[in-house]
């Protein structure tokens, strides 16, 4: 097993900071803590450097706030300063940990993401059916509240066995320890935060864990997830709820996770398969009801701030851009006119 050695020095370099800076300020020029930092940017980098390089770095508390994709989010949001650090640590560890992830890992990777992953799961449901010529069935399921249950521990366990530098590891631990999603003693804390770049790396280390043990202790051949999304496929119906136990035993055992009870879902393949926001059906592919409603209340508000001058022209066109790209994903050319239409109508109403 390959190990990380001597990264401190590249997460620490002002050319990896200065370079995780420029991607880091991308869309964001007009928030006011990142027209803050950028205002005295290469002081604020210089000192960033010299607090990482002399161990006087700390982690900022962080902002809370809500959000409604659909169901309310608690996002939490880091200081530009972390912020910039979180992506300085992630442009060098993340090349490094995605070659030991499975292909059937689609969240945050590149050249991954919602539609290759949908892509993959179609893929598998011809291949198990035999094109559609006999039955099939998917085991998707969901778990309950991810981020907020990553155990710290244990995932800092599972980093120190890859990661053979003791600075890096420090650093580490100080991000993963600057949240805990509510846990008072310093040998039970828990969670990730959803905002952090650094997140989405753990998550994928984190989950990397059940991916191996589906793949190669359960010997699950069509499997594939999405962060805590996952859904496998199989002629043996029984089977399928078989595997039941044994996920809920590994991740309660060695991840501290569990299911969620009313999103463990085992269906026939030819009554649709509903994964990331998309239901795959056999000759076809619609967008799941509630993307379709959240797509249309999202543009709305987004027209209502163009309205009030907080989001410009060039803004607003781009929203609804992103969500025509969607729609492309699917067979939803009536959806993609319907659309374009309301769009039309609520700019002039």
């Amino acid at each position: 097993m390959k190990l990380i050695k001597d990264k401190f020095s590249q997460i620490t370099s002002l050319e990896n900071l200065f370079t995780a800076w420029e991607e880091f300020k991308v869309d964001k020029r007009h928030k006011e803590d990142v027209q803050a930092f950028e205002f005295s940017v290469e002081q604020n980098l210089f000192k960033l450097h010299r607090d990482l390089m002399s161990k006087r770095y700390k982690h900022q508390p962080y902002t809370g706030f809500y959000i409604r994709d659909p169901k309310v989010r608690h996002i939490h949001k880091a200081a530009a300063r972390d912020r910039v650090m979180h992506h300085a640590i992630f442009r060098i560890l993340n090349p490094f940990f995605d070659k030991t992830f499975i292909s059937n890992s689609f969240s945050c990777r590149i050249g991954k993401g919602v539609h290759k992953g949908v892509t993959a799961v179609e893929r598998m449901i011809r291949s198990e059916s035999r094109n559609f010529t006999r039955p099939c069935f998917a085991l998707k399921c969901d778990v309950q509240k991810f981020f907020d249950s990553v155990d710290q521990q244990v995932l800092l366990s599972i980093l120190e066995k890859r990661i053979a530098d003791p600075e890096t590891m420090l650093l580490i631990r100080q991000v993963i320890e600057s949240y805990s999603a509510g846990q008072t003693t310093l040998f039970d804390r828990q969670g990730i935060p959803i905002g952090n770049l650094t997140s989405q790396l753990f998550a994928n280390v984190y989950m990397n864990e059940f991916d191996q043990f589906i793949k190669h202790t359960m010997r699950i051949e069509h499997y594939a997830r999405y962060t805590d999304d996952f859904v496998i496929i199989s002629t043996d119906k029984k089977y399928l709820e078989g595997l039941l136990e044994p996920i809920r035993e590994y991740l309660h055992t060695r991840l501290k996770l569990k299911l969620h009870p009313k999103k463990i879902s085992l269906r026939a393949c030819h009554q649709g398969v509903d994964f990331l926001g998309y239901v795959a059906l056999p000759s076809h592919r619609l967008v799941r009801a509630k993307t379709r409603q959240r797509i249309f209340r999202k543009l709305r508000y987004r027209i209502s701030q163009y309205r009030s001058g907080i989001i410009s022209e060039n803004a607003l066109s781009q929203t609804l851009q992103s969500y025509l790209g969607i729609l492309s994903h699917a067979n939803a050319h009536q959806l993609t006119q319907d659309l374009k239409n309301q769009y039309w109508f609520w700019l002039h109403e």
